[in-house]
Formats: C-alpha cells, sequence, structure tokens
C-alpha cells in the first residue's frame, strides 16, 4: 500500500499512513510537524511592526499563543502573533538595549524576565490594573545577552554576562546569587585568572540540573547545578564537560549560541565559523587541556552545518520540529538556513533581513517560527505555500560567497571584541538626533569587513547599519 504513496510529497504520505491505519492518531500531529515537506513551504506570514530600533529577541510564551519581543528601543511588546497585532507594550526599565525578554512559565504570562546592555536583570510583573511594575533584580559588570529558565518553573532562571559570572534567580525571594565565575583553562591554576566573557546559556530539558555556556573561548562548558551552593560561598569554576571541535582547540575564536535538544545534545555556534552538534560521548571531560592528544583522537567528531555566516553580531541557534529534527541560524547575507539535523543537508533557504538575521525562535507546538534581526519587526514563517520550494538558484552563490569571506576574514579584517563594537555602536547613536532617523541618515559601521555583496534574492551580504550585539 506504501507504493501508492510514491511521487507524492511527504506530508501527503503521512496523511495517506495515517488513514490506512499505520500510526495511532496521537503520533500523526508529530509526525506531520516534522515532515520535510511542511518545512520546504515555509514561506513569510507576516511582520509585527511596533519597534523602532533593531528587534534583539522574540520568544513565545508555553502555551504558544503569546509572542514577546525586546529591541534597543528599550521597550517590550507582546504580540497576538495568529492576528498579527500588538497586544500591549511597556518600557523595561533598562538603560540600554534589551537583548534578552523571557515570560515565566505558570505566571498567567504575568511575569517578564529581562537582560540587557546595561548589565541589569530585570523583572516586569503585570498588575490587575493592566499597568506593568518593573524593578531590577541583578547586575552584571558588561553586557548580559542570554537568559534561561529552569524548565517548568515559574520561579527560577539563570543569567550569564560579558564579566564571566552565571547568577542564580528565585523570584519568590527576589534574591540574585552569584554562582561562579567561567575562567580560562589557561590560568586556572595561576594566582590571577582571566574570567571568560559569556554569550550564552541554556539549560539541559532532559536534565535541568545541568546547564551550558559559551563565551570568549573555543570550550562550551557542562556545569553540574547541584554542586554549587547557594550562598556563593568558596564557588570555584568546575565543569564536568567541556566540548570543543578538535581543529578549533587553541583557536582565538568564540561562541555564541547555544542550544540543548530533547535529547541532550548539544549544538554550539561559532563566531566566523560552523555550527556543531555534540552528543554527550564527545565531550572532553572537565579538564581539557590536561586530555592526551591521542585521547583526542579518538573522540568522534560533532556534526556540522554550513553555509551562513557568523560574524558581525552574537547570533544565537536553534533546534526546530517535534524531535528536533532541523537545525536553524540566521545570517549575515540576511538568510535564514534550515539544515536537516541528521544529514546536515540544506533544505530552505529564505531572505530573512535586509542585512543580518540574528535570531529564529521556533513555536513550542507547531512548524511555526519568528525570526528577527537589523530590522525594526519580528518576521512570521509559517508552511503555508502552495508547493514545496527548492533552494533558490542563487543558493551556492551565497554559501561560497560566505566561505571566502569567513575563509579571508582573518587576514582582511581587525578583530574587533563585543565590547569594542558596542562603544562604537553607543558614538553612532549618540551623533544621532533621534532613534527614528536611524534609517533615514543611512550612516553604517561596517567592521572592518569588506565582502558587500547583493544578492539576487534581496538579501544583503555586507553593510549593517546601527544595531546591537544580540
Amino acid at each position: 500500500m506504501e507504493s501508492r504513496c510514491k511521487g507524492f510529497p511527504d506530508e501527503f504520505t503521512e496523511v495517506f499512513r495515517r488513514e490506512i491505519g499505520f500510526f495511532p492518531p496521537r503520533c500523526f500531529p508529530r509526525r506531520i510537524s516534522a515532515s520535510e515537506g511542511l518545512v520546504k513551504r515555509s514561506t513569510l506570514y507576516g511582520n509585527l511592526n511596533g519597534h523602532r530600533g533593531c528587534v534583539n529577541t522574540v520568544e513565545f510564551n508555553s502555551a504558544g499563543e503569546v509572542l514577546v519581543s525586546g529591541s534597543d528601543d528599550r521597550q517590550i511588546i507582546f504580540w497576538n502573533w495568529a492576528a498579527k497585532s500588538k497586544i500591549f507594550s511597556y518600557p523595561s526599565g533598562h538603560v540600554d538595549n534589551v537583548f534578552q525578554a523571557r515570560i515565566m512559565p505558570f505566571t498567567d504570562d504575568r511575569k517578564i524576565v529581562s537582560s540587557s546592555g546595561d548589565g541589569q536583570v530585570r523583572l516586569g510583573q503585570i498588575l490587575e490594573n493592566g499597568q506593568v511594575d518593573t524593578k531590577k533584580l541583578g547586575k552584571h559588570q558588561g553586557n548580559v545577552y542570554k537568559l534561561d529558565i529552569e524548565p517548568g518553573s515559574p520561579h527560577i532562571f539563570y543569567s550569564c554576562g560579558e564579566d564571566g559570572v552565571v547568577q542564580h534567580f528565585d523570584l519568590r525571594s527576589n534574591s540574585a546569587t552569584k554562582l561562579f565565575c567561567c575562567s580560562s583553562f589557561k590560568t586556572l591554576n595561576q594566582q590571577s585568572q582571566k574570567s571568560i566573557g559569556l554569550n550564552a546559556i541554556v539549560i539541559d530539558p532532559r536534565n535541568p540540573n545541568y546547564l551550558a555556556v559559551g563565551g570568549s573561548d573555543e570550550y562550551a562548558r557542562v556545569y553540574d547545578i547541584r554542586k554549587y551552593q547557594w550562598d556563593s560561598s568558596n564557588n570555584l569554576d568546575r565543569p564536568v564537560n567541556t566540548f570543543c571541535p578538535h581543529h578549533l582547540v587553541g583557536a582565538d575564536i568564540q561562541i555564541t549560541g547555544l542550544a540543548y535538544s530533547n535529547t541532550s545534545e548539544l549544538l554550539v555556534s561559532y563566531n566566523d565559523e560552523l555550527i556543531h552538534l555534540f552528543q554527550k560521548s564527545m565531550g572532553m571531560g572537565p579538564s581539557p587541556l590536561s586530555l592526551p592528544p591521542e585521547e583526542l583522537q579518538k573522540l568522534e567528531k560533532p556534526q556540522v552545518y554550513s553555509g551562513h555566516r557568523n560574524a558581525r553580531t552574537v547570533k544565537g541557534v536553534s533546534f526546530f520540529g517535534p524531535k528536533d529534527d532541523y537545525v536553524l541560524s540566521g545570517s549575515d547575507c540576511g538568510h535564514i538556513f534550515i539544515w536537516q539535523k541528521k544529514s546536515a543537508k540544506l533544505v530552505r533557504l529564505m531572505v530573512g533581513d535586509q542585512q543580518i538575521v540574528n535570531h529564529l525562535q521556533p513555536h513550542p507546538h507547531m512548524p511555526i517560527f519568528a525570526s528577527c534581526g537589523i530590522e525594526d519587526s519580528v518576521k512570521l514563517w509559517i508552511p503555508m505555500a502552495d508547493d514545496i520550494r527548492p533552494l533558490p538558484d542563487n543558493a551556492e552563490k551565497i554559501m561560497e560567497s560566505n566561505r571566502q569571506a569567513r575563509e579571508n576574514h582573518s587576514s582582511s579584517t581587525i578583530l574587533l571584541t563585543p565590547d569594542v563594537i558596542m562603544h562604537l555602536l553607543r558614538l553612532q547613536r549618540h551623533d544621532r538626533a533621534d532613534i527614528e532617523n536611524d534609517e533615514e541618515d543611512g550612516e553604517t559601521y561596517v567592521l572592518g569587513l569588506s565582502d558587500i555583496e547583493a544578492s539576487s534574492e534581496g538579501g544583503f551580504i555586507g553593510n549593517p547599519a546601527e544595531c546591537n550585539i544580540s
């Protein structure tokens, strides 16, 4: 009977199998959501307009009914994404760009935690009268790009900052506890240790006792939270495992994004390098520098996803699909890349921003995702195209251009740290009379990159306007 399905798209095959009883009804939604045919039908559903600056973060609530976004304009907006309409907005209380905003689960969507370039971690609480009360919960030195919430908890979340510190927050006590400061392995046994600025933090959904962090060196570090005292006394930097591609050991590189799958696979996105998928068995242990070279070579190498470019901003990376069947990333060329997780085959390539796509956020239950980048709008992507979309004709040209730019980067540019980039952007912003004139005056900072080329689909490789690391 399956032979009757040959020649039909994947989603129709799944419907046929469901109708003849090949699998139970409860399995059908998950199987159809993972269909490559649906992914290839993904197309722009609409734009959410309301911010007055680059949008740095988009997150769905746990039910998937509401989307929240944060921006350089320091506003946090709630959206009815299905209706493409704004529900309400409020000033975050931050004095610099909002890098992340998350709705705490099981709070009736009334508690929102946020982080910013001002180093603050803040709570916004929606009151019964509709007003929003905001307050500072804690502070880092430098930017705070990411927060992560303990799965299913309405109270507990974690932050990481450029100061290398990981903090624990409990909304029941409104307290912040410093757990540890992430240090370079090269200076770990020295009296004066060098901290590692952190860009990403993520909790393992399968075992919430473990969290991973990544930042200004080549190692993704995994920690067992249970080993740390909540009074922060004598807490040392003691990871239980570390991950790094073999060829990047010793490289001057940094991690910009992390994601855990539901089976504890760790996805790592590197600045101006590629995306790597690690299984637990690929870990180098708590002290990677003490791992003998012959033992390192015995470790299985991670799956690699390529074609994009991640050089100009601190980009995230995500899994997509009911069983984390796909990998999502934005790119400096303004495109959205979707790869099959298992094979690393590129299955969808779409223009997501006129300049840079920074962040992609999957819907928690449906084959839908939101994106944001340099533009001041949020974009929604839904599998509603009439037919399966092939890769664009210039896909190879786009990927080759990204590859060449990545390979030429070290010889043609000066490496700028996020601190330097932020300083340049603040100087630029102070020279402008009003944020509304950002697009009109047309000034840009091209951060030492010479690969400026427009793609035939309307995406651009280069020339980003003012935006901040997100």
